[in-house]
């Protein structure tokens, strides 16, 4: 049989072919080739004449043509490129940031507007409930005015009273507050981070004293200790205060575009009260703002006046709003534990 020579053959340039040909033996149905363009797209390739496509290139490449024509050796048209604009590179754009106009910051001292609340409806069964029972503390089984079973008030100890001899053991509790942030679980004064609760709850305190019986605001009727938190969405700022046994009828809040201000009475402790004000760190709209009681908790659900986040919920008392960048509140939050990030343990 003899052999062409190569110089007598054509390369064909239908797309999917490439093939080499003789010219004088093209036939109708010689080229299996595809006339429509490749295409590449979320992974896949393929055709755009028929609907063969995949997501390797070899497979890709190896997919046979779906039309039967004659060889060519014409080149088909190269695509457009698209056209470049001469830019001068010594040309100087200047690009302005954009600043979002901020609101005016009212005076601190403006009027209080008291938030009717709304209060849950289970609360108003509860308080029904509660209306006319006073509540007996029996003298039984006391010792120098210490109820036995009194759990010590020192943090992180889990004595409890059994009689005068008690108090020759020795107390090992965590000096600080419980700080729950960011997933983490510690004590501020040793700072062992845990993101297991059983496992914050089971460290061993860092110092040693005497047991505590009595905590300081028992011996101060007046006053009450509450644990408040808060969060925020792009539109809100939800300030929580988490208190039990307290009258809605004699508590209130009290907003200003700038200031917080709740006062929580706990007639059950011969009227004590536990109180908090704060300069906010952003302007809200008092009127789009609400308060709702429950048995637990009372949650005040601010509106924010422009959308964004609040860097921290207030300004500490010896800042100045006007001053206050991101620096300082640094060095501010190394010298001041907050009261929104400490955490009662007595109810567990």
């Amino acid at each position: 049989m003899e052999i062409k020579d190569e110089k007598q053959l054509l390369q064909c340039y239908n797309r999917g072919c490439g093939q080499q040909y003789d010219p004088l033996n093209n036939k109708e149905d010689s080229c299996r080739h595809h006339p429509g363009s490749p295409f590449f797209h979320d992974a896949y390739k393929g055709w755009s004449c028929c609907s063969k496509k995949c997501t390797d290139f070899t497979e890709f490449l190896n997919i046979k043509g779906c039309t039967l024509s004659r060889h060519s050796n014409i080149k088909p048209p190269e695509p457009e490129k698209p056209v470049k604009n001469n830019v001068n590179s010594n040309e100087v754009i200047e690009v302005k940031p954009v600043v979002t106009p901020k609101l005016q910051r009212p005076p601190f001292e403006s009027h209080l507007s008291i938030v009717v609340p709304e209060i849950s409806p289970s609360f108003k069964q509860q308080l029904k409930i509660n209306k006319g029972k006073s509540t007996v503390v029996t003298e039984t089984e006391k010792f120098e005015g210490i109820l036995v079973g009194t759990n010590c008030k020192n943090g992180g100890c889990s004595a409890t009273y059994e009689g005068p001899s008690t108090d020759e053991t020795v107390c090992i509790f965590h000096s600080g507050v419980p700080i729950f942030h960011e997933g983490m679980k510690y004590w501020s004064c040793c700072q062992r981070k845990t993101s297991d609760f059983t496992a914050f709850l089971s460290q061993e305190g860092c110092e040693r004293g005497n047991h505590k019986w009595i905590k300081e605001s028992d011996k101060d009727p007046k006053c009450v200790n509450c644990r408040w938190d808060w969060h925020q969405t792009g539109s809100h700022v939800i300030v929580t205060i988490y208190a039990k046994d307290y009258c809605p009828d004699e508590s209130f809040v009290k907003l200003n575009p700038i200031r917080l201000q709740a006062s929580l009475v706990f007639p059950s402790q011969n009227s004590a009260s536990f109180n908090i004000d704060l300069e906010l760190r952003g302007v809200i709209k008092v009127d789009e703002s609400t308060v709702s009681m429950y048995g637990t908790k009372v949650e005040i659900k601010l509106k924010k006046a422009e959308p964004g986040l609040w860097s921290k919920l207030d300004f500490a008392k010896k800042e100045l709003p006007e001053s206050v960048d991101e620096k300082d509140d640094k060095k501010n939050e190394d010298k001041i534990v907050s009261q929104i990030d400490a955490v009662n343990l007595e109810d567990i």
